[in-house]
């Protein structure tokens, strides 16, 4: 019989092959251009890569457009709609919670309306402080500086109420660390086929499937046994 261990790598691999390479680009409406301009490109530094302009689109009483780009590295971009004549009090008050792509109710907690948000990432800590000092001298400072476990991130909110977040990383991510995502979430989905699905009951599970599955398991990099 051949030997049915699964190294680390294995274990996260899927019958699925990875083909997409990246973020083409995240799309946000707008009833401020000439502030998310300001924002992005004379702050932040983001050039203006693309912009379509257009006169009304598809079947829908569609108002004119334009759509414009702004290059976050990687050949990623972030696009922002405004559509001529809108009015903007659609988008509600920016001084409630939410942004002009969508609103909470007062009850509503802070950490669930700020989940919603757009993350960047930098090379290092002085890429990092960099986009701070450029922040702190715009009308849009820096809200918080948080290190994560393997991160360290800076917040603002962009001229929509968008919550804006640029990164960098600590350290990097270990292979071990992404087979504990893939055990965290099988042990997820299991639990949320039962009945009242707690944190508990999902680190309970995440246990038993260690246990399982630890027996098939190689360090990365090891050699074959002889």
């Amino acid at each position: 019989m051949g030997d049915h261990r699964k190294t680390v790598v294995e274990v996260l691999m899927t019958e699925l092959d990875h083909r997409v390479r990246g973020v083409d680009h995240v799309a946000f409406p707008t009833f401020d251009p000439a502030a998310t301009v300001r924002f992005y490109r004379d702050v932040l530094g983001f050039p203006v890569v693309h912009s379509i302009c257009a006169a009304g689109w598809g079947p829908e009483d569609h108002p004119d457009f334009i759509h414009f780009f702004f290059d976050i590295g990687n050949d990623d971009r972030i696009a922002f709609f405004y559509y001529f004549g809108t009015d903007p009090s659609i988008g509600g008050d920016l001084r409630a919670k939410g942004d002009v792509y969508g609103r909470f109710d007062a009850e509503v907690p802070e950490y669930f309306v700020r989940s919603r948000h757009l993350a960047i990432h930098v090379d290092g800590e002085e890429d990092l402080l960099e986009y701070r000092r450029r922040l702190d001298a715009s009308d849009w400072p820096v809200e918080m500086q948080i290190k994560h476990e393997t991160i360290e991130s800076i917040y603002t909110h962009d001229p929509n109420g968008y919550f804006f977040e640029i990164t960098r990383a600590m350290r990097p991510v270990t292979p071990q660390e992404d087979l504990d995502a893939t055990l965290t979430i099988d042990a997820l989905l299991d639990v949320l086929d039962q009945p009242e699905p707690s944190f508990g009951k999902l680190l309970a599970r995440k246990a038993e499937l260690i246990v399982e599955r630890a027996p098939g398991w190689e360090p990365v990099g090891s050699e074959p046994a002889r």
